[in-house]
């Protein structure tokens, strides 16, 4: 095979295992994550590396693997953009196409430096992982991060999610970065007749097995101490009539505000946006009405409305009604670029699509929770629940430290795709992370109870009108997750993925591969 052919069937393979690796994150048909096919699509581009030419050739091909992987990750994008924004098709794949390829080029980074670098079969390995990690982290950070998608939680169902509670999902993910090396080792004669081979083998297979025990021995699902019966409501709004006056306000207004009345739950929770209007624009007395259905009795309400007025700005928020109290509000903190927030230069592209209520302000970092019934509830809105490092923030003090998580979301932005059972697996791993329960109440899915191991209890069909009732027991342990990342951000991970690609690069001169 001609040189040119080589390198085009290089590129053709890099991209199939992207692909692969966006599968792995949520298997079309039901849904569930592939540990395993995580880490063998990222073992293919190891092997890819490996035979690269040079470091140039080994980052255009980490390019490709990543521009696959997350356009086949987050390609319902295309569906907010064009279906209900109203962007030319053309332009909405353009715009994917772009996202992907941006963020696609911290992993370029991370191929190029690792092929440059490589040559010592037992410091590659090391090397890879916390290069592959440093790529996670920037991804989840610069131009303020969009980690959807990550390597990690396609493992929220395998062994590697015992890590989960010590080290998160992005430490989960150079773990899994480090299998994946170590399988391409595995059709390497001359490295078989190591000593090193054979304990490193050791190691992984001790890992996986002492994961797998642990998992194994995680209590039943239904646990005994005090635990809060929650009615989560799923209007089943249509996107494109939502915001709509003839149609979807007034079924909203009416639906859930008839649910919110007439569920007997100790906490009713309405998702994102489930009221459409800011306070100004309601029905004189709607808020009002809803305000004293909560003022006594034993029931408290969580409910997803816009706060705030056209003039002085408004934000994406949760207001909570309690027996003598109705004055808790919850403001979303972490953005959506383009959909919540327009970045500097882009007004141009946010006046072509049609998105309501499209630049909102930003709420503090670890705002306090919601007390209730014994239970310190911490809302957090869509995709807020992808960076444990906010939610971290409010851990930092036992005695306020919150004992469930509580998700409102939209995504019938996306339509009936796999982002509905993406968003699941997000939050799952932070209930794995904190070891604290999560109640997710969705317009159109998937709305669920997710208890402190991560495992869905009660969930309602997707694509549904309904009321999930059910109980949730709360958390009140500290993992050591919650016990650094509350002080220290991701900051010991940075650290690590810094020092470790330093001293691995450094600890000799690259030796020829056998």
């Amino acid at each position: 095979m001609s040189p040119r052919l080589a390198g085009l069937a290089s590129f053709v393979l890099a991209a199939l295992a992207g692909l692969l690796q966006a599968l792995s994150l949520a298997w079309p048909g039901n849904g569930q994550p592939q540990w395993w096919l995580q880490v063998l699509s990222l073992a293919g581009l190891v092997a890819l590396l490996r035979r690269a030419p040079g470091w140039k050739s080994a980052a255009l091909e980490g390019w490709v693997f990543a521009t696959s992987w997350l356009a086949a990750t987050f390609w319902w994008l295309f569906i907010s953009m064009h279906v209900y924004g109203g962007l030319a098709a053309p332009l909405a794949v353009a715009a994917v196409l772009l996202l992907a390829g941006f963020l696609s080029l911290y992993y370029a980074l991370a191929a190029g430096l690792w092929r440059a670098a490589a040559g010592r079969p037992w410091r590659d390995g090391v090397l890879f992982a916390c290069l592959w990690l440093g790529a996670e982290l920037l991804r989840n950070t610069l131009f303020t991060g969009f980690p959807w998608g990550a390597g990690g939680y396609a493992h929220v169902d395998g062994p590697l999610a015992a890590l989960a509670p010590w080290l998160g999902v992005y430490g989960i993910g150079a773990v899994a970065a480090w299998l994946a090396w170590l399988v391409t080792l595995l059709a390497r004669r001359p490295v078989q007749g190591s000593w090193r081979y054979w304990i490193a083998l050791a190691a992984a297979a001790g890992l996986l097995a002492a994961c797998n025990v642990h998992t194994a021995s995680a209590p039943p699902a239904a646990p005994g101490g005090p635990r809060l019966q929650v009615g989560l409501l799923q209007g089943n709004i249509p996107q494109d009539e939502k915001f709509e006056g003839g149609t979807g306000i007034p079924l909203a207004l009416e639906w859930y505000g008839a649910r919110l009345r007439d569920t007997n739950a100790q906490l009713v929770v309405a998702p994102e946006t489930a009221i459409p209007l800011l306070p100004a624009q309601l029905p004189e007395g709607y808020l009002e009405g809803l305000r004293a259905s909560f003022a006594t009795g034993q029931r408290a309400a969580l409910v997803g409305i816009p706060l705030g007025n056209f003039d002085d700005g408004y934000t994406n928020s949760v207001m909570g009604f309690r027996p003598g109290d109705g004055s808790y509000r919850y403001h979303k903190h972490h953005l959506v670029p383009f959909g919540e927030f327009i970045p500097p230069l882009f007004k141009w592209f946010t006046r072509m699509m049609n998105i309501p209520l499209g630049d909102f302000n930003r709420g503090d970092v670890g705002q306090p929770s919601f007390a209730w019934q014994g239970q310190r509830l911490a809302p957090n809105i869509c995709y807020e629940d992808l960076f444990g490092e906010e939610l971290a923030a409010r851990f930092t003090d036992p005695a306020t430290a919150p004992t469930i998580f509580v998700n409102v979301s939209n995504i019938g932005w996306f339509g009936d795709t796999v982002a509905i059972d993406q968003h699941l697996q997000i939050s799952r791993m932070r209930a794995l992370e904190f070891e604290r329960p999560m109640i997710r109440a969705t317009n159109t899915g998937a709305t669920a109870i997710i208890d402190r191991f991560g495992r869905v209890t009660h969930a309602l069909p997707r694509h549904t009108r309904g009321v999930l009732v059910g109980e949730v027991e709360g958390g009140t342990a500290f993992t050591p997750f919650a016990r650094w990342a509350s002080r220290l951000g991701l900051l010991p991970l940075w650290l690590l993925a810094l020092a470790a690609a330093v001293l691995a690069a450094s600890a000799g001169r690259r030796r020829p591969q056998p």
